[in-house]
């Protein structure tokens, strides 16, 4: 038998009584105690929300956002689906993707009541990742039984992401490079890098081939340095005005790459 939840009964606290920074969530105004993050966790949030944030049909995404559907609730997902220009104070409403991390000593009640407090207020999915030995995802959507999705298989967000996500890309910087990658290319205008390539090669043809070469690096180094500053908009701490300016005149594709890694783990560029 189900034991009853404590939470049951409405409790004295309010979303308008919590500030930013809080180390709380609301439930049925209840507070619920935030614990940090581990090593793992904390890493693969900052590659699922960079793989978010660039997906060509999402204005805004972020970390830890504070949504309040109602008075007595506050949620603040690990990922989530931003409007675009949220305004101050916590976002009215539930976000339309939210994803949670879950590792070893998950509170599974409080988890639950996290999901059903989302789905019960308009989210459409939310993707629990468990991080152990053989990572997956859960996906959780309204009135649909939960399923598992396993390395290999893809994840869909009809109506909020415009591409398919593969399950590992959320916690494996190196896949969610290659989501990163291809989602900054279309909002460029590309298909893939493949069509940048093949782009450079017609204009090869035209005006020599070290030119077309030159032209198709040149068009992948911008997606490069797009995916650099998505990264690091994604975790709270966007480029400087002089790392920007660095970040304009890097043209090795190496290097580059160097720069989206030390943004997924919260590191400033490199020198």
């Amino acid at each position: 038998m189900k034991r009853p939840s404590p939470y049951s009964a409405p409790g004295p606290f309010r979303a308008d009584q919590l500030r930013s920074g809080d180390p709380y969530e609301l439930h049925n105004g209840h507070a619920i105690r935030l614990s940090p993050t581990g090593g793992q966790g904390s890493g693969s949030n900052l590659i699922g929300g960079a793989v978010i944030l660039s997906d060509p049909a999402v204005q805004n995404a972020g970390v830890d956002a504070g949504f309040s559907p109602n008075p007595g609730t506050l949620r603040a997902p690990d990922v989530a689906v931003l409007p675009a220009n949220p305004g101050p104070g916590w976002i009215q409403g539930v976000p339309p993707l939210a994803i949670e991390y879950a590792g070893p000593g998950q509170d599974e009640t409080g988890l639950t009541e996290k999901i059903e407090d989302l789905l019960g207020n308009g989210t459409r999915f939310v993707w629990v990742v468990r991080l152990g030995p053989v990572p997956y995802v859960e996906v959780w959507q309204p009135d649909v039984p939960m399923r598992l999705a396993h390395a290999g298989e893809d994840l869909t967000a009809p109506g909020v992401l415009a591409n398919p996500i593969p399950v590992q890309a959320l916690w494996n910087l190196r896949a969610g490079e290659s989501v990163m990658l291809r989602n900054l290319l279309q909002r460029f205008g590309y298909r893939d890098l493949d069509e940048v390539r093949a782009e450079g090669v017609e204009a090869g043809r035209a005006a020599g081939v070290e030119a077309g070469r030159a032209a198709a690096l040149e068009e992948a180094g911008e997606a490069l340095r797009a995916t650099v500053r998505a990264a690091y908009v994604a975790t709270g701490a966007p480029l400087t005005e002089a790392e920007s300016a660095r970040l304009d005149a890097e043209r090795d594709p190496a290097r580059l790459t160097a720069w989206i890694t030390a943004a997924v783990m919260r590191e400033r560029p490199p020198g």
